[in-house]
């Protein structure tokens, strides 16, 4: 896949987004161009993984509707590549498939992708969803130097040191690694098991419910900004850039 560079989320236009749709199925492809168009957003289409990436490398869209059952290289392999590379890694994904197990579902979110519809779908909650994910995108982003910031908390990852409202917040070595791990993937969902690979390296006396517990310590220290840390049922947590609700 050839370079290309990819605008931020504070970089991109205010106006319409570019969102590129990739399904072999061209009814489908069509019916998602269709009510995305109608939605005011800019779409272009794909019908395989290899001419996904390669409109990619040409014009990198803000957002990417994906097939995961593709000819040639799977979606799975479109999402693989664009998270893996510095250019492409912001660029959004809401993963389509006609596959329903939990398996793929949860495969598909650790993979990075940022939404899971299952077909058949409502197109008019596609569109939402774009939106939605759209909005997280733009939301204003977590500094990518040494210091973290999102909202009103501060990780200075130098000092291990973390502050709310200007005021220091004592957390432990998990938990401190817990809040950077999300900072640092903020608006993507980490599943279970995902945080247990990533915080406790996957230690085999862990078990699933134990990230249930720090994130509730972790909320509590965080006091109000501890509402960013958002609860995805049935696979994980994520960190959310928007405010929390009554802010």
């Amino acid at each position: 896949m050839p370079a290309a560079t990819a605008p931020t989320a504070r970089e991109r236009a205010t106006g319409d987004a570019h969102v590129l749709v990739v399904d072999d199925e061209r009814d489908i492809t069509a019916l998602v161009a269709y009510h995305l168009a109608r939605a005011g957003y800019r779409v272009t289409t794909a019908g395989t993984g290899v001419a996904a990436l390669e409109a990619i490398a040409a014009e990198p869209p803000e957002l990417l509707v994906l097939d995961l059952m593709l000819p040639g290289r799977s979606g799975y392999e479109v999402l693989d590549e664009i998270r893996r590379r510095d250019d492409t890694r912001d660029i959004g994904v809401i993963v389509l498939t006609a596959r329903r197990d939990e398996s793929d579902r949860i495969k598909g979110l650790a993979g990075g992708a940022d939404d899971y519809l299952t077909k058949p779908f409502s197109p008019e909650e596609l569109v939402l969803r774009v939106g939605a994910v759209l909005r997280r995108l733009r939301a204003a982003p977590a500094s990518t130097g040494p210091v973290l910031r999102a909202g009103g908390i501060a990780v200075d990852r130098a000092a291990h040191a973390v502050t709310v409202q200007g005021q220091p917040v004592p957390l432990t070595a998990l938990e401190y690694r817990l809040l950077v791990l999300l900072l640092e993937r903020r608006g993507r969902v980490q599943t279970r098991p995902q945080l247990l690979q990533a915080v406790w390296e996957s230690q085999p006396d862990i078990q699933t419910r134990t990230v249930d517990m720090h994130v509730q310590r972790l909320r509590a220290k965080l006091g109000a900004e501890g509402a960013h840390i958002e609860t995805v049922r049935g696979f994980g947590y994520r960190f959310s850039a928007e405010p929390p609700p009554g802010r």
